[in-house]
């Protein structure tokens, strides 16, 4: 249990350090009006914060920076709710105040908008990425070389992909392969399509067939589906403004998993409605382990439909953050309901 003159400290360090990027020392500290120690008390409570884990020192600094555990503990207890300004409430409900038309252009600006008001990366997850399932697999021959895969999706979206047979693919491996197909995927998502080849569809494939890799191969080819372009990125630049990244090579990696729809939109899809955020290692991808994330639901009605967030640094300002993904959830949450009553 943290003391008060602590849980003071540690709210100033935490608050300073998102405005700043730089470690703070404990003079800077005991000039804050609302603080009123000494710094060599300061010091002894920063070291015993250390010691707890909510603060880590830096090797070139004597000053003190938040742990992923502080700001967990920030988060939890001891963030002040922020209110919008009045221009950033305008500007929100102004954008909603137009009629809604195009359901993917809506998804496309809220990104945008969202990571210029709050210069973090935005991630919008539209409504029908989780819902379009596969409702049916055939593969029809065309000739001895050639054969064609219709899959048909539960919203009705018929996708045709022709492909090479592979050299020596018996017809009986033909078969079996569409029969695996049917009985393991038919009602699985599009968006875990691949997961699911890759897990499990390929070892049965191993199992039943008397030319794995050839059917594996064929498989592959004829599955190729273009998933629907339901996850909006906008706000990559802003990532290369913060002081934190200026390691190109894990701003890569960032980038290129952004480029991912099957890896990103199970992190923000929630089962739970709400705003939640994940603070580092906490969102268990290594490529995120120095980031934070805020998801905040939206509806359709009583209906959970899809996700906004951002990703920004663990030096997040979490208050104006969450506020204003609140806010456009909210706002977004009131516009999907009409659009969809009058389509």
């Amino acid at each position: 249990m943290l003391t008060d003159r602590q849980l003071l400290i540690l709210k100033v360090i935490v608050d300073e350090f998102v405005d700043t990027a730089q470690p703070i020392g404990s003079r800077n500290i005991a000039k804050k009006d609302q603080v009123g120690f000494s710094p060599a008390t300061i010091r002894n409570e920063m070291a015993d914060l250390e010691e707890l884990g909510f603060l880590q020192k830096t090797h070139s600094s004597s000053g003190r920076m938040p742990s992923e555990k502080g700001y967990r503990f920030y988060v939890d207890h001891l963030m002040d709710p922020l209110k919008l300004t009045k221009d950033e409430i305008k500007r929100i409900n102004k954008y909603f105040s137009h009629k809604m038309i195009e359901l993917e252009r809506v998804m496309e600006s809220s990104a945008n908008i969202l990571s210029e008001l709050t210069q973090y990366m935005t991630l919008v997850l539209g409504p029908e990425i989780f819902e379009t399932k596969l409702k049916q697999v055939q593969i029809v021959p065309l000739n001895q070389h050639s054969a064609i895969a219709i899959l048909v999706t539960d919203t009705g979206h018929v996708e045709h992909r022709s492909f090479v047979i592979p050299k020596g693919l018996d017809q009986s491996d033909l078969e079996k392969t569409v029969n695996i197909l049917n009985e393991k995927l038919v009602g699985v998502p599009l968006v875990y399509l691949d997961r699911m080849i890759k897990k499990e569809i390929r070892g049965l494939i191993k199992q039943y067939t008397s030319d794995y890799s050839q059917a594996y191969q064929m498989l592959e080819e004829a599955l190729l589906i273009d998933l629907p372009t339901n996850l909006y990125v906008s706000g990559k630049g802003n990532m290369l403004n913060q002081p934190e990244f200026n390691d190109i090579e894990k701003i890569k990696i960032l980038f290129s998993m952004m480029e991912s729809e099957e890896r990103i939109a199970p992190l923000l899809k929630s089962k739970e409605e709400g705003t939640h955020i994940f603070i580092g290692r906490e969102n268990k991808i290594e490529a995120l382990n120095d980031l934070s994330l805020i998801t905040s639901t939206y509806t359709i009605g009583e209906d959970q439909v899809g996700t906004i967030a951002l990703l920004g640094p663990t030096r997040m300002d979490y208050a104006k953050a969450v506020a204003m993904l609140q806010l456009w959830s909210k706002q977004m949450s009131h516009s999907l309901k009409s659009w969809y009553d009058e389509n």
